[in-house]
């Protein structure tokens, strides 16, 4: 028996495979969202602080002026907005990221208490809202893992602008603009994030990249430094290239799998704390496509063995013809999905 037209994927220890299967497909339900009216109050004029000037008027004498030091009331106006109440959550959210969870669900359920009748929805609402979230994590999650498995990263890296060079807005169209071109010209494959720094809330990028032989622009050189994070001194692997066009680069080599797994990590967390999207270069995908013969599958796995748990050295087949046995150059002539 033989499964034609799998989905093969690595998951850091064992390659699996997914059976073709058909199903019927009917159309989806469009679910319109409730728009609602959101009232916000804005400032209209800082509070006057300087003292006022009033004319006291004296019966007998004439008027007399006299300096009073009540300050001025704050004008406030209401701003009016049409959103959605998913749209509402998904700014409550971001508003309370670093809460603890539970803290951040109180929060928003007494932000959007006032757009339900009844306290059980709002608090019924924001629990399928959270799960949702939770749900899309995981999703993303998973993607990430099961593009990075695939592909041997082997440079961990950090840039950094110099103000002297770039503002927040120049240094991220200016960097990606430059990894594309490297994409797409010298074959390098990359997943990324941006990050802010916990106290400067500076900008900078980190990423795992592939970077083939021959194709590393400027040179490498070792750059020591004091670190205030660690109060040590420390050297760093920089690149010319990237430090002459944004301010500073940090390459740190991936020597075996291990290490790409702490970098993996690492963006991962970004995911979670901060709903940063995962930058991901082209050419990264899930799965390739390859037929699974019988005596290749040691089991079947997963919820109602749906999945295919394949020897280490299994065949590769594509329609019919043999490629080898699996090795990153074998998996680079099949068909890749997502």
């Amino acid at each position: 028996m033989s499964y034609g037209e799998t989905k093969v994927y690595f998951d850091g220890s064992h390659y699996i495979a997914i059976p073709h299967t058909t199903r019927p497909s009917k159309r989806k339900r469009i679910k319109y969202e409730e728009v609602i009216t959101v009232q916000e109050e804005v400032k209209d004029s800082v509070e006057n602080t300087e003292p006022s000037i009033s004319l006291e008027v004296d019966t007998e004498e004439k008027g007399q002026m006299v300096i009073t030091n009540e300050p001025k009331e704050v004008q406030k106006k209401q701003n009016k907005r049409q959103i959605t109440k998913k749209e509402l959550f998904n700014e409550l959210y971001r508003k309370h990221i670093d809460s603890p969870r539970k803290k951040r669900k109180k929060l928003i359920i007494e932000d959007m208490l006032p757009y339900f009748e009844k306290r059980e929805f709002c608090e019924s609402y924001v629990q399928t809202q959270m799960e949702r979230k939770l749900r899309n994590i995981i999703c993303r999650r998973v993607r990430m893992v099961r593009k990075a498995n695939l592909i041997n990263f082997n440079y961990f890296c950090t840039f950094t602008y110099d103000d002297k060079l770039h503002d927040e807005y120049s240094f991220r169209k200016k960097l990606k603009n430059a990894l594309s071109l490297f994409s797409s010209r010298k074959d390098w494959k990359y997943m990324g994030v941006w990050e802010r720094a916990p106290e400067t809330k500076r900008l900078h990028f980190h990423g795992m990249f592939k970077i083939p032989d021959g194709t590393m622009p400027g040179e490498l050189f070792e750059h020591s430094d004091y670190n205030i994070n660690s109060h040590k001194r420390t050297t760093t692997v920089q690149n010319s290239y990237f430090n002459e066009r944004f301010g500073r680069s940090d390459f740190k080599k991936i020597e075996h799998r291990n290490k790409m797994s702490d970098g993996i990590t690492y963006l991962m967390k970004y995911i979670e704390k901060t709903e940063e999207k995962i930058v991901y270069s082209k050419g990264l995908y899930q799965y390739f496509i390859s037929d699974i013969m019988d005596e290749d599958v040691v089991c079947t796995i997963g919820q109602e063995d749906k999945k295919l748990l394949l020897f280490d050295d299994f065949n590769c087949w594509d329609e019919g013809c043999l490629i080898g046995k699996v090795s990153p150059e074998v998996i680079a002539q099949m068909r890749k999905c997502n």
